[in-house]
This record gives C-alpha cells, structure tokens and sequence, in this order.
C-alpha cells in the first residue's frame, strides 16, 4: 500500500509542477531542475522491447497468435535452455492467464521502468502468483544489454521458476491433449476450448439444476408435512423455480471451476453466479410474500374483516415492490457499481425527485387512504360521479373499474381518494321506490281499495323489511292521483331485487284491475270557444286529447 501510495503522489506531483512552474514565474530553479533530472526519459522509437509496458504487450500479442518461438526471445533463459524456450513461453502464457492478469496502462512506458519503488534500478515488478510452498512468488522483468540496446525481457529468475509454476497450474491437461486450433485464442483472449466448454455448461447445469430442483423439493416436503401449519408446505411448493436456479447455479460453478479459465473471466463468471443467487434468494422472497398474504387471507379473522383482506392485498404488493428494489441495489452492488454513489446521488437530487414524483407519491398515499379507510373494496358495484362498475383491482398507483358497457375505467388512488364514492356493495337492503298514477275516474271507495291491496302485497313478500312500508295517496297531479310507494327488500344482490321488483309491480297491476280503476296516462283537455250570430263568446264541447308520457 505504501508503494502505491508513493506512485500515486509522485504522479500528482508530476503533473501539477510544469503547472506550478509556469503559473510562478519565480519558482526555484533547483526544484525544476531537480523535477527535469528526475523524469524518466522516452523509449527509443520503434523499439517496443524498450520499455517494460511495450515487452508485455509484445510478449501477450505473440502469444495470441500462437508464435511462441517469437515470444521465446523475449526471456531471459538460462544458458543450455534455448530449446526449451517455445515450451517456456507457452507455459508463462498459460501461468500469467490462471494466476495473473495484466493491465498494460498500468505498466510503465518509460525506458527505464517505474522507479522508487524499492526495487533495483533495471528490475520491475509485474504481480505475484502462488508458489508451490504457499507463499506468493514474484514475476519480474529485468532490463539487459543487447547489440549496443537496452532491451527489457522477463527475469531469468522468473523463468526458472516457470516449469514449478506450470506443473502446478490446475487443468493443465487441455493444454497437452486437446489439439492446436483448439488451444488458440479467441474472443476475449479465451480458448476455443473454453469457448465450446462455456456454450455446454448452460444446458447441462439447467437439466441438472431441474432435476436436483425437484428431487429437493420432494424431501423438503416431507419435512413439512409433518408440522401442522399449512404455510410451509405451500412456501416449499412454490419454490419449483427458485430451487432449479439454484442448484443450476451451484452445477454451474462447479463445472466452470473445472476449465481453468484466465483470472478476468474467473471474476467475470463470479459475479454472475452471485448475481444469480442473489436472484434466487429473492425469488424465493417474492414468493413467500405472495404465499403469507394468501394464507393470512385465508385465516378466520380475515374471512370475517374483509378490509383485512384488502389490507393485506396493498401490504403484499408494497412488499414485493421492496424486496425488487433491495434486489436491484444489491446485484448492482455485486456487480461493482458504486451503489453508495448512487445513493449519494440520489440524496442530492432528492428535490427534484421529489417534484417529478410528487403525482406517485401521492397516489401511492391515495391507495393507504383506501385500503385503512375502505370505502370500497375489489369486487364493490360502485358509483364514481358518472362512472358506475365492479371494481377489478386496487392498485399501488390507480383503481380500475369494470364499467357496464364492459370497458375498463382506471382513476389515480390519490384523485379517487378525494372524490364522492357511492359503494351499493354496502347497503343491507335494496329500496323500492315508484309512483303509481290512477284516472282521475278513480272514486275514493277504489283508491282506499288500492290502497290496501299493495301494502298486503308488499308485506306479504317473504324478504320484505317491515319496519317501513309507505303506500300513500300522496297528490292530485296533472293528469292522475298519484301514489307514493317505497319498501325495502333484504337482499344485497341486485338480481335477486330486480326479480322481486317484477314480481311486485305485476301484483300491483293485479290489485289496480280488481279495484274497478285503471292506471292513468297523461292527458290535456282543450277548451274551444265560438261566437253567436250576435257576437257572444259561448262554450263549446271540450275535447280530451291523451298522449303517452
């Protein structure tokens, strides 16, 4: 960490003193001059075995293309091991891609290497890897002199220890059986090999994963079905599709662990199979969620509240939605994004967000307005000023309704919440409610008679209420006597009523023809005037016209 912190502060300060030199004129010449002396001098051009970034990548780019006898003179070998150098650099290729992966930016470009790092000068460090005792072992590459150039190849002491290195790699029995097109790399600098292993692995660790999936499940109910609850029993029911995922997964990363693939790949497929277990774990989250709330739904007291029930529709959801977002946060935690950035982000446009929202917010509100307060429930027959339905669903941020007309109206919770709700699902009883129009021919004798005959129909009605059944002549009108009728009928179910309904209005026509009367139309009597022969205005026939009302 020390080395580290050295290379970063001599960066900075690398950077920022041909600025300070020019902002201050009168800076000290020593300090400049000393900064001069120090820097490091530029590579000969067109000699990429100059510096230590250029031998890397001329060594990586050789290797790619399976020139290895190339790559060989880019070792410091031992004398007498000449002919073991191909053999060497493709067994370091092999090492540095299990053990090491190398960022060239991070390598110097200068000539003579990094300096101050505790290292001599003409030696450079490039990582450590496992040794066969235990301890990390270095990979250094060392600046030598060749033909009259300074040239930077890989420490004899590196390459004497590449044989061990080898002997110890894991799967190393692809790179001496499988054949040479197979060994070349490919997208990513991977194998082929690798490539064709990684295409099998998905179905293979799925049809595995399916297979363990179900056998585990099987025992974990028997398990449960010893307990009384009915809840486990459906929890571990339910968890077909999270348990395949996860022994998918575990077969999967076995399977990968096995192909000795290069050190970015490995984390690469790491954070993959976390992710992967991370969405297991809240898969099986969600589904908890949905068997709780189904079973606390079920339970006696919530069969007897039904505002309990439709609590728990709106706490399920707001649960799910919960665990989607600690899923979201934690897989882009997993995958290296800087989730406390993001939050920090998100703490600073608060605000805005706040204002962008402001409608989800308050819809969200609106739909815990409903459901503590229940003014209406899914499955009510309301009335919402001009729209008149069943209510489908009660969502997070608006309410639908089933019209008559079989539409789908859908209003914002936080609108609903502020508006005139008329629920018929509420009532206990359904009101009767007409009026009754006789002739005026109607003689008092038949209007008392008609009187009775639809009060003794209306009570003898088996769901009549009988507390209050109003019948009354209630009015001379414009063209009838009219009556007042209103009951109620113990019945919540609008076709049932609509039955009733009928069968009343029928036996009242009954009661109006036994009484001698008839029922009455609206009617206009029309007066004409004539003039005698001297001029007196005289009464003529009235004629009575009748039109439908």
């Amino acid at each position: 960490m020390s080395n580290m912190s050295n290379v970063i502060a001599a960066r900075i300060l690398a950077a920022l003193l041909p600025v300070l030199a020019q902002a201050s004129p009168a800076a000290p010449a020593g300090l400049v001059a000393a900064t001069a002396e120090a820097a490091p001098s530029a590579a000969p051009a067109g000699d990429p075995e100059a510096t230590p970034r250029g031998l890397v990548e001329r060594f990586l780019d050789l290797a790619s293309e399976a020139r290895y006898r190339e790559a060989a003179a880019l070792l410091d070998l031992p004398p007498g091991e000449q002919a073991s150098g191909e053999a060497l650099a493709r067994q370091l290729k092999a090492v540095l891609d299990r053990h090491l992966w190398i960022d060239l930016q991070a390598l110097s470009a200068a000539a003579e290497g990094r300096m101050g790092y505790g290292l001599p000068d003409d030696l450079e460090e490039l990582g450590r890897i496992p040794g066969s005792a235990g301890p990390l072992e270095p990979v250094r590459l060392v600046r030598l002199e060749e033909g009259g150039a300074r040239r930077w190849r890989f420490a004899r002491s590196t390459v004497e220890r590449i044989p061990r290195w080898y002997s110890n790699l894991p799967g190393r029995w692809a790179l001496e059986r499988l054949p040479a097109p197979l060994l070349r790399p490919g997208p990513m600098d991977l194998p082929w090999w690798q490539w064709l292993a990684l295409l099998a692995v998905a179905p293979v660790a799925w049809a595995l994963g399916a297979l363990l999936g179900r056998l585990s499940r099987a025992v974990l109910l028997q398990f449960t079905r010893r307990t009384r609850s009915r809840w486990d029993d459906d929890v571990v029911g339910s968890l077909g599709g999270p348990l395949a995922l996860a022994w998918s997964l575990a077969v999967a990363g076995l399977i990968l662990d096995r192909l000795d693939l290069s050190q970015p790949i490995q984390v690469f497929t790491g954070r993959v199979l976390r992710v992967g277990l991370l969405a297991v774990v809240f898969w099986s989250m969600l589904r908890a969620v949905d068997i709780t709330a189904s079973t606390m739904g079920r339970a006696p007291w919530a069969r007897d509240r039904p505002g309990s029930r439709f609590l728990l529709s709106i706490a399920g959801r707001i649960a799910k939605a919960l665990v989607m977002a600690l899923t979201l946060v934690a897989a882009l935690s997993e995958l290296g994004y800087p989730v406390a950035s993001l939050l920090a982000g998100l703490g600073l446009g608060g605000l805005a967000f706040a204002l962008a929202a402001q409608k989800t917010v308050e819809n969200l509100f609106g739909a815990l307005a409903i459901g503590f307060d229940q003014p209406i429930r899914e499955g009510d027959f309301i009335r919402v000023e001009d729209v008149v339905g069943n209510v489908e669903a009660v969502g997070l941020r608006s309410t639908r309704i089933r019209t008559l007309d079989r539409t789908l109206v859908s209003i914002p919770n936080g609108r609903l919440a502020e508006m005139r709700l008329e629920s018929y699902a509420a009532r206990d009883r359904i009101r009767l409610a007409c009026e009754l129009g006789l002739v005026y021919e109607t003689t008092a004798g038949q209007m008392r008679e008609v009187l009775a005959g639809i009060e003794a129909v209306l009570r003898a009605h088996p769901l009549i209420w009988p507390d209050a059944v109003v019948v009354r002549f209630k009015q001379f009108g414009a063209s009838s006597l009219d009556i007042e009728i209103m009951a109620w009928f113990q019945t919540t179910d609008w076709g049932q009523f609509q039955e009733i309904r009928q069968e009343v209005l029928l036996q009242f026509m009954a009661v109006v023809q036994a009484a001698g009367t008839s029922m009455a139309f609206p009617t206009q009597t029309l007066h004409l005037d004539h003039q005698d022969a001297r001029g007196t205005a005289t009464r003529g026939p009235a004629w009575r016209t009748r039109t439908s009302g």
